[in-house]
């Protein structure tokens, strides 16, 4: 039994939930799946995983047994880029994270470049708006937008991003133009339920204090993009954030509303695992990254 490749099935089983998301993700046929993971329980002496037809749990001993082969793995997989010349050398493969409209408007200009400098680097960019865990899921860098949990990573800030509420011109002309938070109560609305959850729209009053207004929500999205698409369409006025309405804002499809009450902007970091040396690789892109990202979001403003 090749216990490494053990190891990989039963992280990946419980990362996926099941043993056929397992066989889909690695693209290795069920039976194997359930195999190899019953030989592994058969040379342990215990149970790893308890299967039900409609779930799959971890024993005591399998909780144990992931938080070990998580290590071994990321030991093995660091020992295998030090020996093939990743922390001398920039080489191999960067895998990156970032928020879906972000990474498109932002970070896949700065990697085209990139890929360009580094011939010998190649780059898997991640697009999601959740935050997926760096080591769980072999991430080497990630965009997080907003203030960062206190954690081993290590964060370097290229930005800013403020939160903005935005209309069209037609829905502007046949409601009017807020002059206060207030006045949002009278427009119809489009929330984008990620940045506003429970339809609370936050604002920063003259005096610095803090009240929550909100138009009526006449439509609520899941995504940045079909909020910004459904304001340009004058269903509502809409809060997102300033790079996502960046394109509808400069070519007059939305205008930005009530700009003196806008909260503090969210700050934007690129973070990496802190432990051991940084590979060559990662240096490099945060090196070529850090002042073209910065450049970027100053444009925004």
């Amino acid at each position: 039994m090749d216990r490494l490749k053990a190891m990989s099935i039963v992280v990946q089983v419980v990362d996926s939930g099941s043993f056929s998301g397992a066989s889909r993700v690695l693209g290795i046929p069920l039976a194997t799946i359930s195999r190899q993971v019953t030989e592994l329980e058969s040379h342990l002496g215990t149970k790893l995983l308890t299967r039900t037809t409609r779930k799959l749990a971890l024993t005591d001993a399998g909780t144990a047994y992931l938080a070990a082969a998580r290590r071994i793995l990321d030991d093995v997989d660091e020992t295998e880029r030090a020996a093939a010349g990743e922390y001398h050398s920039p080489r191999g493969e960067l895998i990156m994270t970032a928020p879906v409209a972000f990474g498109r408007l932002l970070v896949l200009p700065v990697i085209r470049d990139f890929l360009v400098a580094y011939p010998r680097i190649d780059v898997r960019l991640v697009l999601s708006d959740r935050n997926l865990h760096l080591m769980d899921e072999h991430i080497d860098m990630a965009v997080r937008i907003g203030p960062l949990p206190d954690s081993s990573m290590v964060a370097t800030k290229v930005g800013s991003i403020r939160t903005v509420v935005v209309a069209s011109p037609a829905l502007l002309a046949a409601h009017g133009k807020p002059q206060s938070p207030e006045d949002l109560s009278d427009l119809p609305g489009v929330h984008f339920d990620i940045l506003s959850p429970a339809g609370r729209w936050t604002f920063t009053g003259p005096g610095g204090q803090t009240h929550d207004s909100a138009p009526r929500p006449r439509l609520t999205v899941s995504s940045a993009d079909a909020a910004v698409w459904s304001a340009c369409d004058g269903v509502g006025v809409t809060r997102v954030l300033s790079y996502q309405c960046a394109d509808a804002v400069k070519n007059g499809s939305l205008h930005v509303l009530l700009e003196e009450f806008e909260p503090t902007p969210l700050p934007v970091h690129l973070v990496h695992a802190g432990r051991g040396v940084q590979p060559a690789k990662l240096r490099s892109f945060l090196d070529f990254a850090r002042s073209r990202l910065r450049s970027s979001l100053t444009a925004l403003w």
